[in-house]
């Protein structure tokens, strides 16, 4: 299978870019920042970020990353991208049509990304197809919550809260979906604390291609 052209961008809302950051403050100082810093140790070699927001996981690189690449499709994010990873590459693209050929990466990286793109689907057979052979997707995503009464609230309110939150699903089955394309070899799960509760189940963890 060959690239797929990149997707267009969707349209920016004036300071979007400094109000996701402005939001996600306290979940970053509370858990979410040491949470990137330990799933992102383990990547390594020629990496692809998806989705990479406004470059929070930048400084959590380690050395064994060799070169990395950025991916984001909102044009206002990627501008404080380029701003926060001064000299990496920044490419204004979808997860769901990613421009590289294919087993272009040793690693893929995925942090709150798997619950925004519209078609969750695409977006990780894309991954699967631009990792190598036995390359990994290393990975941070809230998910639906496998206690009853907080699943039930996610499903409640997950109309509202994309609405709200850019798109953002609170209540998709994200473990299920990397399970049907890749090998889920490391696995934990976590509370995004200073989050809303309907967000804050997380899973991290890596997935072998």
């Amino acid at each position: 299978m060959t690239a797929l052209p990149a997707s267009p961008a969707p349209p920016s809302l004036p300071g979007t870019a400094a109000l996701y950051d402005l939001v996600l403050a306290l979940g970053e100082r509370r858990s979410m920042r040491g949470l990137r810093a330990a799933t992102l140790a383990g990547a390594g070699g020629r990496t692809l970020e998806v989705g990479a927001g406004t470059g929070l996981n930048r400084s959590h690189y380690p050395a064994g990353v060799t070169d990395l690449v950025l991916t984001e499709p909102d044009a206002a994010m990627a501008r404080r991208l380029r701003r926060r990873a001064a000299g990496t590459p920044v490419i204004e693209a979808g997860a769901g049509a990613l421009p590289f050929p294919d087993a272009s990466f040793d690693t893929v990286v995925a942090t709150l990304v798997l619950c925004t793109v519209p078609d969750p689907e695409a977006a990780v057979a894309e991954i699967r197809r631009v990792l190598r052979p036995g390359g990994a997707l290393v990975f941070v995503e809230h998910v639906r919550a496998a206690e009853p009464r907080i699943a039930r609230r996610q499903r409640r309110w997950a109309r509202p809260w994309a609405t709200v939150a850019a798109g953002c699903r609170c209540d998709r089955d994200t473990l299920s979906l990397l399970g049907r394309h890749f090998d889920v070899t490391a696995l934990s799960r976590h509370r995004w604390r200073g989050m809303p509760a309907i967000v804050q189940p997380l899973i991290a963890g890596r997935a072998v291609a």
